[in-house]
């Protein structure tokens, strides 16, 4: 990276580099030098290179181009990006363009429905409790943020994934945190465009949008006769994983502590039409919901839960017990310390009381088994900086324990976004090709140990998996 400081050259460099606002960029930074030097501070690597910021000038016009003018009236963090960065500071920059998408996330959230995104982004835990308005949605992480987003439909699966490498590069190449990660113009105008196009000005699909108007209906008055057949045809549309996040939805609206009357008769009367196209992990999900509302005395929020097990002769779902609850609880600890700061260290306690829940044997209670399998895959695979070495060994332990049920579902993981996304680094895909020798004596049947033979054999990296249509059509079978 060239270097404009105040030396004997310094004439030279201004003279010779970019005209313009670009020329007075390298004279301004010219004189900031000379005050740090001055200051006895350092005075190198602290601007980009002026020609990188002439990249990222030259595609801000037609990076800009889409955003209707009224979006760009509010928004200000992509000003102070822009102005960072032409000042040289792209780490800032960098910084403030993410600030931008969480805001204009959070204000999409905001426009959908707040109680339905809470309930998907945090589920039944105390955290849940105490969030009640578009100010809480600050206590939302922003791996949860993104997550839950793309669950409900809010981002794409594809918007998801560049998104996610956005939100990677902002924690460890933004002015966030300390690094040393050099970055271009190029780059910077690449990921404003990512966010512009997948966040700020790309609607919502057909599918979010219909689930946003029900929401909406359910909440204003009874339905119609004609409104519940309406309903019954859209669910029977539904992409399975869409229907599963309704039904935790409806589910959260319903023994919501602030339900109204209209609210409830319109979940009681649509839950029934629901409830065929709702997955067995999502109905024994409910089951666990229900056992911690008993476990943590919220008495009221049981008893709703129970009542739309009732109502669809779902008593076979309350099998989970205290065990399996805790179970949960501890799933979810593990997770939030896997995605937070310093998860190296944080994930060993949550990940030892996991063990001691599941035993010696491994003996994990049917309702939290697909909530283990997640979670055990995403916190073994690791976080694209590397995995949790001391929780490390626990996972490997708990890996050894499977059956060859959780085997089968461990080899179908890459199918999912966030997992495809984790085996883009290096670290990620290590530990992926750890995994398949782990689980690769538990397969049973031929269809998985068919499967695993064409992912060895895959050409590509493994974040490309889910990608080729073989490979999916396989990992979609019903193991025989």
């Amino acid at each position: 990276m060239s270097e404009i400081a105040p030396r004997a050259h310094d004439t030279d460099v201004a003279a010779a580099g970019p005209v313009g606002v670009l020329g007075d960029l390298a004279r301004f930074e010219a004189t900031v030098r000379a005050e740090l030097e001055r200051g006895g501070l350092p005075s190198h690597d602290v601007f980009v290179d002026v020609n990188e910021r002439a990249v990222l000038v030259q595609n801000i016009g037609g990076v800009l181009a889409p955003l209707p003018p009224e979006v760009r009236g509010r928004s200000f963090y992509i000003s102070k990006m822009i102005a960072a960065a032409t000042v040289g500071l792209f780490d800032a920059a960098l910084n403030y363009l993410w600030d931008e998408l969480v805001n204009e996330l959070r204000r999409r959230v905001a426009g959908f429905d707040l109680n339905y995104f809470f309930d998907i982004a945090v589920g039944s835990g105390d955290l849940r409790k105490s969030l009640k308005s578009e100010a809480d949605l600050k206590l939302i992480n922003d791996q949860n943020l993104l997550d839950a987003a793309r669950e409900i439909g809010l981002i794409t699966d594809v918007g998801y994934k560049r998104l996610d490498h956005v939100r990677y590069m902002r924690n460890h190449a933004s002015a966030a945190h300390p690094n040393q990660v050099t970055l271009t113009g190029l780059d910077l105008a690449q990921w404003m465009q990512v966010c512009i196009r997948e966040v700020i000005i790309t609607p919502p699909d057909t599918v979010t949008a219909n689930t946003g108007k029900l929401l909406s209906n359910i909440k204003r008055d009874r339905l119609t006769d004609d409104a519940v057949r309406d309903a019954a045809v859209f669910f029977d549309q539904l992409p399975p994983d869409r229907a599963a996040t309704l039904a935790n939805g409806l589910f959260g609206l319903y023994t919501a502590p602030a339900r109204t009357p209209v609210v409830a008769d319109n979940v009681r009367t649509l839950w029934p039409k629901l409830w065929p196209f709702v997955d067995e992990d999502t109905r024994h999900n409910f089951g666990v919901r229900h056992a911690r509302a008993r476990a943590s005395a919220d008495t009221d929020i049981a008893t709703a839960g129970r009542e739309l097990l009732d109502l669809v002769n779902g008593a076979f779902y309350l099998n989970a017990d205290v065990r399996a609850a805790e179970m949960s609880e501890a799933l979810e600890a593990l997770m939030t310390a896997h995605q937070g700061w310093d998860n190296f260290s944080n994930e060993i306690a949550p990940a030892r009381r996991v063990a001691a829940l599941a035993g010696s044997n491994g003996d994990i209670p049917r309702p939290v088994r697909d909530q283990y399998v997640k979670t055990l895959v995403r916190t073994f695979l690791g976080n694209g900086s590397g995995v949790s070495w001391v929780a490390s060994t626990i996972y490997q332990e708990l890996l050894s324990q499977l059956d060859s049920d959780a085997a089968s579902r461990m080899l179908r993981s890459f199918l999912a976004p966030d997992v495809s996304s984790r085996l883009s680094s290096s670290s990620g895909r290590t530990q992926w090709a750890a995994l398949l020798d782990i689980i690769e004596l538990k397969l049973t049947s031929m269809t998985d140990r068919s499967l695993l033979a064409d992912i060895r054999a895959f050409t590509g990296t493994p974040d490309q998996l889910r990608l080729d249509t073989k490979i999916v059509k396989k990992a979609r079978e019903r193991p025989v």
